[in-house]
């Protein structure tokens, strides 16, 4: 097998095959990438057997064939390379690397093409298209909301479903939910999934916001397209919990506090606050939040705000990191926060209502 090929164009390839790949031992077929050189063309492959990536890129073939080799070390010798063109021969477990610009050559070891895992291909499978825009923004809004309990493993992926013309993404670790929406082209179908995280995060990463991302979900699998980028991923198996009954079909009180004013305040707070417990408590008054940090050995914190409120004075415990990670993601100027009364669920939106919200449950507002 001996192949010659541009090194900045391999670099990019690899290294979303680092972020696939889990295991680091030199000696484990996991730890390589799969590399099969056929009418001038490479096809990369790596899994970690649960996700998988392939993509291919065109190389000047001299021989061709397959093997296996060590992805990290892979790496760091076409980093330390200058940009242009390498020469890779492997001739039985041997592999000598070359790049045209320097008289230098490394050798590796690689190991068997048979050895490496079967990659599930989307052979006619029923894909269907989202806008890539549209489907990284609804990752972007519920990917933090996983479980992070590996006893509730039915929790710890993204819930894709289907309600009537929408496309719908759920998550939820049982203290708060983020909830996405958006419209689907006419005709898509397709069975409710449990999706693990570390796919989204490779979509999120290397999907281009332009353009169409094929998705296809099937005999617990989940398929991604995009570019020349193929991912999958097993689904997780388990029944996900009824999220509807979190969503409060009413609530009877709002405020509304300017973005930039209230992610300020907060961040001003959260020097104070206890970071195991994590408590904010929110007074809300006529046209006034007040934002503090419940006393400690280190002290305390307070900082009030206007909003726009013109209902009973209440207060409200959240944790701290349940508001600041949905106010990462959200762009509006203006943030809602609904809700009934102190102890019940809190609604967390944009202002205006846009495709999305976030669903906080409080916290007693003493230890």
């Amino acid at each position: 097998m001996k192949f010659n090929f541009d090194r900045d164009a391999m670099i990019k390839e690899v290294s979303i095959a680092q972020e696939i790949i889990t295991n680091k031992s030199p000696i484990s077929i996991l730890s390589n990438i799969l590399l099969i050189a056929q009418d001038n063309t490479l096809t990369i492959k790596a899994s970690d057997t649960s996700v998988n990536y392939m993509t291919q890129i065109p190389v000047d073939v001299i021989e061709e064939g397959s093997t296996t080799i060590f992805c990290d070390k892979f790496m760091s010798i076409l980093t330390a390379s200058p940009s242009g063109e390498i020469e890779f021969d492997q001739s039985d477990i041997k592999v000598t690397i070359k790049p045209a610009a320097k008289k230098i050559k490394f050798q590796l070891k690689s190991i068997a093409s048979e050895k490496f895992a079967d990659i599930p291909t989307a052979v006619d499978v029923p894909f269907f298209e989202v806008p890539a825009k549209e489907f990284k923004q609804m990752i972007q809004q519920t990917i933090f909301s996983v479980s992070e309990d590996q006893n509730r493993f039915f929790m710890t992926g993204v819930y894709f479903t289907k309600k009537d013309d929408k496309f719908v993404m759920v998550s939820t670790d049982a203290r708060r939910l983020s909830y996405s929406e958006k419209e689907l082209a006419p005709g898509v179908d397709f069975s409710s999934a449990i999706v693990p995280t570390k796919i989204l995060r490779c979509i999120l990463k290397n999907a281009p916001d332009e353009g169409n991302i094929s998705l296809a979900i099937v005999d617990k699998l989940i398929f991604v397209r995009f570019g020349n980028y193929e991912f999958s991923s097993k689904l997780i198996d388990g029944q996900y919990p009824n999220y509807q009954k979190v969503i409060p079909e009413s609530q009877v009180h709002s405020f509304q506090v300017n973005k930039s004013d209230f992610e300020s305040a907060l961040k001003r707070i959260e020097i104070m606050i206890d970071k195991k417990v994590g408590r904010i408590v929110f007074k809300i008054a006529p046209g006034i939040l007040r934002l503090s940090s419940p006393e400690s050995e280190l002290g305390t914190a307070d900082e009030e705000i206007p909003c726009r409120y013109d209902g009973e004075e209440i207060s409200i415990a959240l944790n701290d990191r349940y508001v600041s990670d949905p106010l990462k993601t959200i762009e509006s100027e203006n943030i809602v926060f609904e809700f009934t009364e102190a102890m019940r669920a809190v609604t967390m939106r944009p202002e205006p209502a846009d495709y999305y919200f976030h669903i906080i449950m409080p916290m007693n507002l003493t230890n």
